[in-house]
């Protein structure tokens, strides 16, 4: 235990390579033993960018990291002990596919990242990337941990899960996006909260919520202030949370535009539905070589209040800038993300409980379908991931989350046998989705306008 290798596949990414990078660094108990980290992406532009970061981070911090950039991935995987997956091809212009698409077929898609009718799209352009990934570590790394970032959470979990041998978990940080809310709402600080979580990921509900100090159940306290805080107030953010609240009684998380893809009828609580991805379809030509529409997160950040006319905003389709997310600063700052602190307390077989994790079902979601990708809290220690078994869920979340897992079931059988017509059965049991021809239109369509980077599927 003198030495340890963490893999880091998409080290282009923006969100996660930087975020990894530094909790590496900061991390005291990694400090006493040599690390090699090695980055791995396709694209060797942004390989070069994410390997500067590293390098000057790790100067900069005087910690023993020698940092290795490869475009192979069997080179990057090859006796690592954890692998860091937060991959994506063309993020937004797929992703405003995914979200335009449907709607012109009269669904009720909102967002499409990991649920309705974009999720699966989504699903089946990052599986074989990422059963390519797992298998290689099968080959070149069989004791160690996936940890992924990427999306769609839940369906690659699952896949890898049935399909592979790889040990995966999927790490995602809307639980604690879910903490901040109750924070505010209770005017309690977060860390004097004491919770509990079960569900899906980004469909995730606080099974428990106590003041850690007093033991007090805050759920009472939290329907008086759900009651008197302004109803207007972060609209994008909490409107369709808060109805939610106050239809099943359990506080959903992470936010609208997460929550809202698994059901149909979230777009009335979701204002920014109306300008995610905007664009003039006289004028413009998004998916046959024009500029990919912005993309919009919410209203939360207001983004239409910006001058008409401004030639500094950098980057495209809402990105802020791809080399600006890999400046190292004045000082390293440590993430919120679970990963590096479940490697920790592998590697050093240091015990810590962990608040929310994405593990096939093995009990510890009480009436969830059996194998299905869960999030719920787990401990961790030397000898692995353990999830910890929570309450169960009322019949009605229950009931919509086991929806989805049906459809979790008919994806990985869409893309093992090459069927459209598996698709087209998962489609018509996704809430969002109201006629069988526009299903079908619809699947004809993303296969085309998607051949590049889709499986070759058959009806």
């Amino acid at each position: 235990m003198n030495k340890v290798k963490i893999a880091i596949i998409g080290a282009g990414s923006v969100s996660f390579c930087p975020a990894t990078v530094a909790d590496i660094l900061l991390n005291d108990s990694f400090a006493r033993v040599e690390i090699d980290l090695v980055l791995m992406d396709i694209a060797r532009e942004a390989l070069e960018v994410s390997a500067a970061y590293a390098n000057e981070a790790a100067a900069k911090t005087g910690r023993p990291v020698r940092v290795i950039a490869t475009t192979s991935l069997e080179e990057a995987v090859d006796g690592a002990d954890f692998v860091v997956t937060a991959i994506e091809k063309d993020r937004y212009h797929y992703w405003s596919q995914d979200f335009h698409l449907p709607r012109r077929y009269g669904f009720r898609q909102v967002y499409g990242e990991n649920g309705g009718p974009g999720g699966m799209f989504h699903f089946l352009r990052n599986v074989g990337p990422m059963l390519e990934i797992s298998r290689a570590m099968e080959k070149g790394c069989p004791g160690a941990w996936l940890l992924n970032y990427t999306n769609p959470e839940a369906k690659l979990i699952e896949a890898i899960s049935k399909l592979t041998k790889t040990k995966v978990v999927g790490l995602c940080h809307g639980e604690q996006m879910g903490l901040d809310q109750l924070s505010k709402f209770l005017q309690i600080a977060r860390e004097d909260l004491d919770t509990e979580v079960c569900g899906l990921n980004h469909f995730g509900w606080f099974t428990k919520i106590r003041h850690r100090k007093t033991g007090e159940n805050l759920y009472p306290l939290l329907r008086k202030k759900e009651q008197e805080a302004d109803w207007l107030a972060d609209w994008d953010e909490y409107a369709l949370t808060r109805i939610m609240f106050r239809t099943y009684g359990l506080w959903a998380y992470p936010g609208a535009n997460h929550i809202g893809e698994y059901i149909a009828w979230s777009d009335d609580y979701l204002a920014s539905a109306l300008i995610q991805y905007f664009h003039d379809p006289v004028l413009d030509r998004p998916w046959s070589g024009g500029r990919t529409p912005e993309f919009v997160y919410s209203f939360a950040q207001n983004p239409t209040a910006r001058p008409l006319f401004d030639e500094s905003r950098r980057g495209d389709a809402g990105d802020p800038g791809f080399k600006a997310s890999f400046e190292v600063g004045q000082t390293l700052s440590p993430s919120h993300e679970y990963g590096i602190t479940i490697a920790e307390a592998i590697y050093f077989r240091q015990p810590v409980t962990i608040g929310a994790v994405n593990l096939p079902n093995q009990g510890q979601a009480p009436g969830i379908l059996p194998g299905m990708a869960v999030e719920t809290p787990a401990t961790v220690d030397g000898k692995g991931i353990h999830p910890v078994q929570t309450g169960p869920l009322p019949t009605a979340i229950t009931a919509m989350i086991n929806q989805q897992g049906a459809i979790h079931e008919l994806l990985i059988q869409a893309y093992q046998e090459k069927s459209r017509n598996k698709l087209l059965q998962a489609l018509l049991l996704d809430p969002a989705v109201s006629t069988y021809n526009n299903a079908v239109a619809l699947i004809n369509d993303l296969c085309r306008l998607q051949s590049d980077v889709l499986p070759e599927m058959y009806w």
